[in-house]
C-alpha cells in the first residue's frame, strides 16, 4: 500500500485555504483548478481566519481524499497532509470513516 504524508509551513500574510490547494494539488499532480472547490470541505474564509484566532490549536477535515490537519505552532501555521492509502486493486480507501453505522 502507498501512502503520501506531507506538510508545508504558512506564515500569517499567507492564505492557509491557498496553501492547502496547493499542497493537494502537488500531491495530486494535478492543476489546483482540477481539484474540486475547496468549499465544499470547508469554509475558505473561515479557514483563512484560523492563524491569528485566539485559542486555535489544530483542525482537521477531509478534502480531495486526504486528511488535512491545519496545527498552530509557534512559527505560524503547519498544514500536513496525508493521503489516501491505495489497495492492489487500485481502489482509494479514505483514511477517516466519514460514515458510521449503527
Amino acid at each position: 500500500m502507498n501512502s503520501l504524508e506531507s506538510s508545508v509551513s504558512v506564515t500569517a500574510t499567507d492564505q492557509l485555504s491557498m496553501a492547502v490547494i496547493d499542497l493537494v494539488a502537488q500531491a495530486e499532480n494535478a492543476d489546483p483548478v482540477e481539484l474540486d472547490p475547496l468549499y465544499d470541505a470547508i469554509d475558505p474564509d473561515l479557514l483563512d481566519s484560523l492563524p491569528g484566532s485566539a485559542g486555535f490549536t489544530t483542525l482537521e477535515f477531509s478534502y480531495q481524499g486526504y486528511t488535512v490537519a491545519v496545527t498552530d505552532t509557534d512559527e505560524g501555521v503547519d498544514v500536513s497532509l496525508e493521503g489516501a492509502e491505495i489497495t492492489a486493486d487500485g481502489l482509494q480507501n479514505d483514511l477517516i470513516d466519514t460514515e458510521s453505522s449503527t
